[in-house]
């Protein structure tokens, strides 16, 4: 028995070393990023998790353990679900808004007409922009003093129409959204365009022969070979719609009087004005949270359709 245990653990010992020296250049190449990852990303959410239970105001040296206290104030709290229903909103039209536009202007480019080289740059530039830059140059257009918006109404004879958008908490949330749509267009465009090349032309033949429609072989033929992309897309724009911030706090903060505020920025504002990391902590921990379970319900949603 002690012969063939001995045996064994020869043998597991040789296929680790083959297994080792077989994989070893792609481990050492990966665990630089590893450990960036882990410093950066893995301990930061284990401190959130231990953070959410105390209520350090981010300078004691001491922590104060009140377990489940911080979860509880989530359900009374009314400006966690007023920034719940803010990101909701974020969601629903930041995802769907750039899925449409992204989409139309993909099928209108993808037989590549006069220009096209300077229409896919254009339309990915705000990509490429910091949202720092698309809020502040976003901020211009809608003051209400000199922005381009309120002035193009005036010259067109819509003076009621004018307002000061980011002031107006009726509008301040759609004001925004509608600077971040912009700037995602692009990037949904461009993914899109890549996956319409792949589209069978031949199915589109076929479906031509057999008398459809321009809109029947774009939404039967068409929409189908492209489900994958728009899955994965769809998943990106929902992500980013409960993690919004950037832009969000460089336009308005969160204001006026909470309109813009979202998980996020509600976040920020606990832990670095009001000095409650703790429960700034906890809010974060609800962001993914709430994040994961949607993403998974989608991409559930979306395979089961599939089938």
């Amino acid at each position: 028995m002690a012969v063939m245990q001995a045996s064994a653990g020869r043998t597991r010992g040789n296929q680790f070393r083959r297994s080792w020296t077989r994989y070893r250049p792609g481990v050492l190449f990966l665990l630089p990023a590893f450990i960036l990852y882990a410093i950066f990303m893995i301990y930061p959410f284990f401190q959130s998790i231990y953070l959410s239970f105390t209520d350090w105001n981010g300078a004691d040296p001491v922590k104060n353990f009140v377990g489940l206290e911080n979860y509880r104030n989530l359900l009374t709290d009314s400006l966690l679900w007023k920034s719940l229903r803010h990101n909701l909103i974020w969601v629903v039209i930041g995802t769907l808004g750039p899925l449409a536009m992204g989409f139309l202007l993909a099928v209108m480019l993808s037989s590549r007409p006069k220009g096209f080289t300077l229409f896919r740059t254009a339309y990915f530039l705000p990509q490429v922009l910091s949202p720092v830059i698309i809020g502040i140059v976003w901020g211009w257009i809608y003051n209400p003093l000199f922005g381009i918006l309120n002035v193009g109404l005036e010259r067109i004879g819509l003076e009621n129409w004018t307002r000061g958008w980011l002031g107006d908490p009726a509008w301040a949330l759609y004001a925004v959204l509608l600077a971040a749509m912009w700037a995602e267009t692009g990037f949904v465009f461009v993914i899109f365009l890549a996956g319409l090349q792949n589209v069978n032309r031949d199915l589109i033949e076929a479906a031509t022969l057999d008398g459809a429609n321009a809109w029947r072989r774009f939404w039967d033929v068409t929409v189908p070979q492209m489900a994958n992309v728009v899955t994965v897309v769809a998943a990106l724009l929902l992500i980013g719609g409960f993690s919004v911030f950037d832009i969000i706090f460089v336009m308005t903060g969160g204001g006026p009087a909470n309109a813009t505020d979202v998980i996020a920025t509600y976040a920020y504002t606990e832990a670095f004005v009001q000095n409650n990391v703790g429960y700034a902590s906890t809010l974060t921990l609800v962001i993914t949270i709430i994040t994961l379970i949607a993403s998974y319900i989608f991409i559930q949603w979306r395979e089961r359709g599939e089938e």
